[in-house]
């Protein structure tokens, strides 16, 4: 697979996923619904300063951990990128490993760049791009959320479950973006592809065989 191709890839996920969040960001309230598919698919916009799927990590001290993280994650990624598609591994490993890399490049900018370039989004106002004042600084900025898909709601757990008996029960819960998505594409593929994708042909070499002018037949007897 040439690197141009696994550079498409990359593009296309990140210019979708950021074209969404854009979309979002200035045409939705936070906290603001609106059914695709009736109510089993929404787009249902928040924000989160944690990780995927709306996962939180230890506030704002996390949140810059979080982003540097991240950042040092892309870098890696270019390189490792670059390798596995000169050394040309499995096609499909490849385009698993761009899925990755292009969802953790999307919420990266996210984290350095949406609290300079947006307003604060709430429940009353809807965010302006380039504002004159901003909601935060570099590497401070919130993930945008969007995809919701409610699939079983309104029901409750048995209370015979332990821990949860009784309590609301919702599939799927999380609200997430096009960038959690194309992460989690990536790392399912590979742990159920993993096989296909690892598999080394033996290649048994030729054995050197040894031609004598010695007679082999039933009278010849090994002493």
């Amino acid at each position: 697979m040439k690197l141009r191709n696994t550079a498409l890839i990359i593009f296309l996920v990140v210019l979708a996923d950021q074209a969404l969040k854009f979309y979002i960001k200035t045409n939705f309230y936070l906290g603001q619904s609106h059914n695709v598919l009736g109510k089993s698919f929404q787009l249902y916009f928040v924000e989160n300063e944690g990780m995927a799927y709306g996962w939180k990590f230890g506030g704002q001290a996390g949140k810059m951990l979080l982003t540097l993280f991240r950042l040092g994650a892309v870098i890696f990624g270019v390189w490792y990128l670059i390798n596995i598609t000169k050394k040309k591994y499995n096609r499909g490993f490849i385009v698993c490993a761009a899925l990755i890399f292009a969802g953790a490049l999307g919420n990266l900018i996210d984290s350095m760049f949406y609290g300079m370039i947006f307003e604060e989004s709430n429940a009353y106002h809807i965010a302006t791009l380039f504002p004159k004042h901003s909601y935060a600084g570099f590497l401070h900025g919130k993930v945008v959320d969007m995809l919701y898909f409610p699939i079983i709601r309104d029901t409750h757990f048995p209370k015979w479950v332990p821990v949860w008996g009784g309590e609301d029960f919702e599939f799927f819960r999380p609200i997430f973006n096009l960038a959690d998505a194309s992460i989690s594409t990536g790392v399912i593929a590979i742990l159920v592809f993993q096989k296909r994708f690892f598999q080394h042909n033996s290649v048994t070499e030729p054995r050197d065989t040894v031609e004598t002018g010695a007679i082999v037949n039933d009278d010849v007897q090994i002493q």
